[in-house]
């Protein structure tokens, strides 16, 4: 089974003294001695004058400012919050792409939910409160009809407002990226 975002932020930070000299805590340390709070300025710090590697410092930031201390439920939880008529469709999109196999990594940040496997292939967002927004990664896949050309992390994006739009040519498309990201 794929780990959890939990458990893959607990491997990183068992890793950290070997990688980078330091423990979480004595990082958390150095950081509160700056100026630096906010993630970028804590990010610039680590990187340009420790030299700590992008993910870690990601890490150690995203510590520093409390993100990781909240649970994956509250998170999604407070992306649907004024949206609850959304919840349903997210709740499908999980549901399907579990049965992707154990590759599968499902991320919930403050205002999305990344899928990946061995990179992202997808992105789940409410983007307004009558919409959902499905993110996908299909480079070289022309857009076609419902399947609209995005800029940024994703490629592609498909527009989701009931549960009736997640269908066949949808979970094709979120399986197809999948297949690409291995």
């Amino acid at each position: 089974m794929a780990k959890s975002p939990q458990e893959l932020a607990q491997t990183m930070i068992d890793n950290l003294p070997a990688k980078t000299g330091r423990s979480l805590e004595e990082w958390q340390a150095l950081v509160a001695g700056t100026s630096a709070v906010k993630h970028g300025e804590i990010m610039k710090i680590l990187k340009g004058e420790h030299g700590v590697s992008h993910g870690f410092a990601n890490l150690i930031a995203q510590k520093c400012i409390g993100n990781l201390d909240v649970g994956d439920e509250d998170l999604v939880a407070n992306q649907y919050q004024g949206k609850e008529g959304l919840k349903p469709i997210h709740d499908e999109i999980v549901a399907y792409v579990e049965g992707f196999g154990d590759e599968l990594e499902i991320a919930p940040k403050k205002t999305s939910v990344s899928l990946r496997r061995k990179k992202q292939f997808a992105l789940i967002q409410p983007s307004t409160k009558t919409r959902i927004d499905l993110g996908i990664n299909l480079k070289g896949v022309e857009p076609q009809g419902r399947l609209e050309a995005m800029k940024g992390m994703c490629t592609h994006k498909i527009k989701l407002t009931s549960l009736d739009e997640f269908d066949a040519e949808t979970k094709a498309w979120l399986k197809q990226a999948f297949d690409l990201a291995g």
